[in-house]
């Protein structure tokens, strides 16, 4: 279905139909980026505190140009690779079942998590660890330098932390995504805590930032206001970056679940319940919930609109949907309808030379022709009785000429049965006039039915289309209340007294 995203809410992610190999790919090659990129730009800001931010004491002296262009490369590099490689190698060693395409266990699951935390954490850890070893290789030139050095370093720490955070639950949707369709949920990160750690970067870190840069000044006795000036300008303009980083990945975290969800919700709306509508579970926080739920509500429609069906074909489709627009109550109403009774002549030498299987099939066409026909006429096929069958036209859907659409349909169905079902004859009679319709039985269990003597006379025409079945027959009552159109089609027959009654009954015949 064109209107339903089967990404992972970014076509960066690659969709959940995606190869293994190709997931895999995905997977280890956006970790790695990400992992740079968040380490990149924490290493950018701490260089950029340490020369604007926060300039005194400064870094660029003589004494410490060992330390600044051989101890501090060196540190990031081996910190960057192990972060890069033990990070991204153990997480993906982690999430090999979902790569594979296999369905997680339990356990599957809680490492598939650790490992994540874990890698976000090894960053944090690098980072602290670059606090303390350069911490205490500047305080040994220079003890006034640790302070600055401490500090820069874990801020720019936490920046790292909580934008590989964001980063990495993000490209992991294709692992929760494997783990909620195993049914074994994943809470992870809540939007609230997604947007705090959001504000914490772009707002927290930089306020944290010039707060230390006042306290500074004022321990130094430095309180120079172009000096605050160009250092607040610093922070500002790293807050803004950063903040309009973290803003973004915040923002991509909530859309792909929320217009997944909308475009599913679009299609509903537009009457599609099938298989397609099922959205992908990718996300662990309550917008995953939200998909989630939107899942199940797509069922429990798809299981309403089988039952609506089920129901249309059992009771016919007029019925189901006036039931359903209203609660059905026992007893019924007087209408004008016109009834066709359809009865098989020889059913019991029928079953008698053949199998059970091969007269179902039979009785299956031959009732797919009546079915047709009275649909195609606007009527309702009410009961199969057996080998018989009763069509009402008029009830419950009311017809401007019932008389007409029943002997129109009438005629149809012997033609049809004559092409198409061959192997059987039927008897054909066709009634009209007054009827109580409505529900009958009991509170438990009743069904749509016409009651009255239509009904009745339709059967016992049937009897007498028996001696010529290629010719429905009809009574008086029906051919008068037919258009003329119609009732030309229809010549009188004789008049007879019916089984069962007293009363002789003009019989016209179709010609």
């Amino acid at each position: 279905m064109p209107g339903i995203s089967r990404d992972y809410g970014s076509v960066l992610l690659g969709s959940a139909d995606q190869s293994s190999r190709s997931q895999r790919v995905r997977i280890q090659t956006f970790l790695t980026i990400a992992i740079v990129t968040a380490n990149v730009i924490g290493i950018v800001i701490a260089i950029c505190l340490v020369l604007f931010g926060i300039p005194e004491p400064s870094f660029l002296r003589r004494d410490l140009v060992l330390i600044n262009f051989l101890a501090v490369p060196v540190y990031i590099g081996v910190a960057l690779l192990l972060g890069v490689v033990v990070g991204t190698a153990s997480t993906v060693k982690a999430v090999r079942w979902s790569i594979d395409g296999e369905v997680p266990s339990r356990d599957d699951a809680r490492r598939a998590r650790r490992a994540q935390r874990r890698l976000v954490l090894l960053q944090g850890v690098l980072w602290i660890g670059g606090a303390g070893v350069l911490g205490l290789l500047y305080g040994l030139a220079d003890p006034e330098l640790i302070p600055k050095t401490v500090l820069i370093i874990l801020m720019c720490g936490l920046v790292v932390v909580s934008i590989a955070s964001l980063f990495t639950e993000i490209l992991l949707r294709p692992v929760w995504a494997r783990m909620m369709q195993a049914g074994l949920g994943m809470r992870g990160g809540t939007v609230r805590s997604r947007a705090f750690t959001s504000w914490f970067i772009g707002t927290g870190v930089p306020l944290l930032g010039i707060t230390f840069v006042v306290l500074f000044g004022a321990i130094r006795g430095e309180t120079s206001s172009t000096s605050v000036l160009i250092s607040v300008s610093v922070l500002a303009v790293i807050a803004g970056a950063v903040g309009l980083l973290t803003t973004s990945l915040f923002v991509w975290s909530i859309t792909g679940p929320l217009q997944s969800v909308r475009a599913g919700m679009a299609e509903v709306r537009g009457g599609a319940v099938d298989h397609d509508v099922d959205l992908v579970v990718y996300d662990g926080s309550e917008l995953g919930e939200l998909q989630y739920g939107f899942n199940t509500m797509v069922s429990g429609l798809r299981e309403q609109e089988r039952l609506r069906d089920l129901f249309g074909r059992h009771v016919g489709r007029d019925v189901a949907a006036a039931a359903l627009r209203s609660d059905p109550e026992l007893g019924g109403t007087e209408q004008v309808v016109a009834v066709v009774f359809v009865d098989v002549i020889g059913s019991t030498t029928i079953a008698e030379k053949r199998s059970p299987t091969e007269v179902v099939a039979l009785l299956n066409r031959f009732f797919a022709v009546i079915v047709d026909a009275t649909e195609r006429n606007r009527g309702l096929v009410n009961k199969f009785e057996g080998d018989a069958v009763l069509a009402i036209f008029g009830a419950p859907v009311a017809l401007d000429e019932p008389a007409t659409a029943a002997l129109t349909a009438a005629r149809e169905i012997a033609d049809g049965l004559a092409a198409d079902v061959p192997e059987l004859t039927a008897g054909i009679g066709v009634s009209h006039g007054t009827v109580v319709a409505g529900n009958v039985g009991a509170v438990q269990r009743f069904e749509y039915t016409v009651i009255g003597d239509p009904v009745n006379e339709s059967a016992r025409l049937s009897e007498v289309a028996k001696d010529d079945p290629r010719h429905p027959v009809a009574s008086a009552r029906a051919i008068g209340a037919a258009s003329p159109d119609e009732a030309a089609h229809w010549s009188l027959l004789r008049e007879m007294t019916l089984r069962g009654r007293t009363e002789s009954t003009p019989v016209y015949r179709a010609q």
